[in-house]
């Protein structure tokens, strides 16, 4: 058995009872019964998944930063050459990236996997080395990779899940860096969710129209591909269509809901992992949380697909993680409530109107 094939068996489902006394805690703390909103079904969810009310304090949490490269790049999908994934690689380990300074405010450690870059990237503190290959081959003429790799990617990922809550990680954040990336994750979205190419795809790091639309039409010819092929299970559709960085983000989260941690997802790429993720153990859906909502369209897509509502909407297309970690401290607020909010006994508060 594999390893993110032992941890999708080892997901359980989250205690709906737990949940309940949540929710049951909520109306006898010293506030109007649901005025706090989202807030409130966060906590409920905390609990589900911690299976005790109130929940332990998602923290501390760590943010892992997924690397790939992307063969499709030769198609000419993105105005950024290959290059740059390797380059911002050296960028996270140094603390330089958009994801570090927003993992430092809200205190969440960056720990980065290179799964498959194509160039070499130099020894780095922090930089976590588990090439599986170097760059997946060019979606639009072929396979990505190879059903081993993906599986070998999937374990990468579901082996440093383990790792870190067996660490004393107590929430799990997802991170991303891969040039072209965006058109793999509207492949397996487009796939898992049974749209079109079209809907699904969109600019990325900001393609001109004409890029936009060579993007659209390697999406649908590689999801046409896939299916003519009978590329169905999740590893296949991950050595179809998918990244390597992907790969690894969806054992990660299955990892992370077999050690019974939330899992704050990014945007568009950490949510066609999700997909994959949810496809491999259906129970890791309740350990997921959506960060914030990125504006390409694959996003909302997959969140109304998965039936996730995102704590944040703030026009957001980075990636990196940097939306799961500003998702964070409001994730944090929702079990502190639970737990150290006073009830209306314990203050002596009237309850309810006169």
């Amino acid at each position: 058995m594999s390893l993110h094939g032992d941890a999708a068996e080892a997901v359980r489902p989250v205690d709906a009872d737990a949940a309940a006394q949540a929710r049951a805690r909520h109306d006898r703390l010293t506030k109007p019964p649901g005025s706090l909103g989202r807030l409130e079904d966060l906590g409920a969810q905390l609990c589900a998944i911690a299976r005790r009310c109130p929940p332990p304090l998602p923290e501390p949490a760590t943010v892992a930063v997924f690397a790939g490269d992307h063969g499709v790049l030769e198609e000419g999908i993105s105005p950024w050459p290959q290059a740059v994934t390797g380059q911002m690689v050296s960028n996270f380990a140094l603390g330089g990236a958009a994801v570090n300074v927003l993992a430092d405010r809200v205190g969440a450690e960056v720990v980065v996997v290179d799964v498959g870059v194509a160039g070499e990237v130099p020894e780095l503190p922090g930089l976590r080395r588990a090439k599986v290959r170097a760059g997946t081959g060019n979606l639009a003429r072929g396979p990505a990779m190879t059903d081993a790799e993906a599986a070998a990617a999937l374990d990468v990922g579901a082996a440093l899940a383990a790792e870190l809550a067996a660490g004393g990680t107590r929430c799990l954040l997802t991170g991303d860096m891969g040039i072209g990336n965006t058109t793999p994750s509207a492949a397996i979205i487009a796939t898992v969710c049974g749209l079109s190419a079209e809907t699904v795809t969109g600019p990325g790091t900001g393609v001109d129209s004409a890029r936009l639309a060579r993007k659209v039409q390697i999406v649908t010819e590689a999801v046409e591909r896939a299916e003519r092929e009978g590329r169905t299970t999740p590893v296949e559709l991950l050595s179809s269509l998918g990244g390597l960085e992907i790969a690894a983000l969806a054992g990660y989260i299955v990892g992370g809901a077999a050690a019974g941690l939330p899992v704050i997802l990014d945007g568009v790429i950490a949510l066609a992992a999700a997909l994959i993720a949810v496809a491999i153990a259906p129970e890791a859906l309740g350990y997921l949380v959506a960060g914030h909502r990125s504006t390409e369209p694959g996003a909302t897509a997959a969140l109304e697909h998965l039936g996730l509502s995102p704590v944040l909407d703030l026009g957001m297309r980075l990636g990196e993680g940097t939306g799961a970690c500003l998702a964070l401290p409001v994730v944090q607020s929702a079990a502190r409530v639970l737990g150290e909010m006073a009830t209306f006994d314990t203050a002596g508060v009237s309850e309810g109107p006169a």
